[in-house]
């Protein structure tokens, strides 16, 4: 045997291993065939393998030492498999985040919300230009919108999902929540449009302000959070500030007067519809963070289905909604088909339709960035937060839209009461927001 070992630690260094075992003929000659690169030299210390078994009890074990150069044959009992079991590992303790993670997460807080802010000035602000040539048309720009964001937002998402940032189980996961939030933001954007065409342009961001009044109440009554007396003293403020700023005053000087209380009553339902759906979009980036095991679903996929659902409920409120414009169902073909000639500003009957398709082009482009934006901030924070984000940029859009614009060449008089309620009103926004709660509270940590 040591010399057939011998003979087989010289056929290795040839570049082929050949080990007959004449003793046993029931074991079957073991050929390896080595690279030309093989180098005794480079080899690790033992290269181990199994052969075939040399008897009913054994298994051959052959080992290449590389010092001496040599095989050697070794006996190992066999293998016998056990039904032991092992318990599973004990879990492992989460580490809590360190300062410096704290820090950078208020940092990205901080600079999402000022993007945030900006983008929603430029909304509110295109939002009543883009209402201005699509006046007669506001569901038309509706439906326009919804559908364009569903294939923008599903183009997208179907992006990261082929770069694997959206996965298989965010996609599976429950739809009955975005059906839900599609319900109310086709009611939030069809009332909203409605109303917003036939509002002067700084009462739509001081009605808008009842969101944040919603989306406390509606906190608490669906996510069971509770809130300081500093939320509440602010909340207040806010409505105080709301009411004075579109009652006080004279019959002349107030902001809404000769406008028909439906549409005011309108555009806060309006605000109420999309504060639910805020909160409802909240609960679904918390009950998914448990569903995926810490992980955060996509924001994409939130928007795309949510929106997929708004557009389906939109197509299923034409019959009331030719009602409430006065048009039989009979006649809304016509009717999309002369909104399409607005909004493209083709053909002979656009008159009044002058800015398009410019303005709603760009109202539709800042108003999905500031979706996303909104959205993102939501992810990372809370929806209160984020409706803290889009209040700031209440003063400076109610500034703008009292300006001669393009063609909202009128402007419009602040009276002094609507100053003063707008004052009450931000007052009430620095008291709400004057202190950091908990996150189990609402907010960041």
């Amino acid at each position: 045997m040591d010399h057939r070992l011998g003979s087989a630690a010289a056929a290795a260094s040839s570049g082929r291993l050949i080990f007959n075992s004449a003793a046993n003929p029931s074991t079957s000659t073991l050929l390896f065939q080595l690279y030309p690169n093989f180098n005794l030299k480079t080899l690790p210390l033992k290269l181990s393998i199994f052969s075939h078994p040399s008897s009913a009890n054994h298994f051959n074990k052959i080992y290449y030492c590389n010092t001496p150069h040599r095989l050697q044959l070794r006996h190992f009992p066999p293998i016998a498999a056990t039904d032991q079991t092992y318990p599973p590992p004990p879990p492992q303790k989460q580490q809590p985040p360190s300062k410096s993670d704290a820090n950078k997460r208020k940092l990205s807080i901080v600079v999402c919300s000022a993007v945030t802010v900006a983008l929603a000035i430029a909304n509110r602000v295109l939002y009543k230009l883009a209402l201005v040539p699509m006046k007669e048309f506001p569901f038309f720009l509706a439906q326009l919108t919804t559908f364009g964001y569903v294939a923008i937002y599903f183009s997208i998402l179907f992006m990261r999902y082929r770069a694997g940032v959206a996965t298989d189980e965010m996609l599976s996961f429950p739809k009955t929540p975005f059906i839900i939030i599609g319900l109310l933001e086709a009611l939030g954007v069809v009332s909203g449009m409605y109303s917003g065409a036939m509002l002067p342009g700084p009462a739509i961001p001081i009605l808008n302000q009842t969101f944040l009044l919603w989306q406390l109440a509606f906190s608490m009554l669906i996510l069971g959070r509770t809130y300081s007396l500093n939320r509440f003293a602010g909340s207040f403020l806010v409505a105080a500030g709301v009411v004075l700023a579109v009652t006080s005053g004279s019959e002349h000087d107030q902001l809404l007067s000769g406008v028909e209380f439906v549409w005011p009553a309108m555009m806060i339902a309006s605000s109420a519809f999309q504060a639910i759906a805020s909160i409802l979009k909240e609960s679904v980036f918390l009950d998914a963070a448990t569903r995926l095991k810490g992980k955060l679903i996509d924001i994409f996929v939130v928007n795309s289905f949510g929106s997929g659902f708004q557009a389906v409920f939109v197509l299923l409120f034409l019959p009331f909604l030719s009602n409430l414009k006065g048009i039989p169902l009979s006649e809304f073909p016509s009717y999309l088909k002369s909104g399409a000639a607005c909004f493209f500003n083709v053909g002979t009957n656009t008159t009044g339709c002058d800015g398009s398709p410019t303005l709603p082009l760009l109202y539709i482009i800042t108003n999905i960035a500031f979706n996303i934006s909104v959205l993102n901030l939501l992810k990372y924070s809370s929806a209160v937060v984020s409706s803290l984000a889009v209040m700031s940029s209440v003063p400076i859009s109610i500034y703008i839209l009292s300006l001669p614009l393009p063609y909202l060449p009128e402007g419009a008089n602040l009276s002094p009461f609507f100053v003063l309620g707008s004052a009450v009103l931000m007052v009430g926004l620095i008291v709400y927001n004057f202190s950091w709660p908990v996150k189990q509270d609402s907010d960041i940590s």
